[in-house]
């Protein structure tokens, strides 16, 4: 008979060396509006996946993706002065 025990200690054993560094929280930080703008462009594009898109849809999906064209042209432009690692 095998006994269960729980690996509790072995996996958040090494919690502490896998928690972010602070380049890192800033990275992603400098990406968090990119990553909006993304999530804003799915959900626009989900939502017409099992319909016909009407008007409102065709205008949502390209206003996401003028926010995600903003959003990207604004981190390289950030990027370029050297803002960004």
């Amino acid at each position: 008979m095998s006994h269960i025990v729980t690996v509790q200690d072995a996996v958040t054993a090494f919690a502490d060396f896998m928690e972010p560094t602070n380049a890192e929280l800033d990275a992603i930080e400098r990406e968090m509006p990119v990553i909006l703008a993304d999530v804003d462009l799915l959900d626009a594009q989900i939502i017409t996946l099992d319909r016909t898109p009407t008007e409102l849809d065709i205008r949502r999906i390209r206003r996401a993706r003028r926010r995600l064209l903003t959003a990207l042209a604004n981190q390289a432009t950030e990027a370029h002065r050297g803002g960004a690692a």
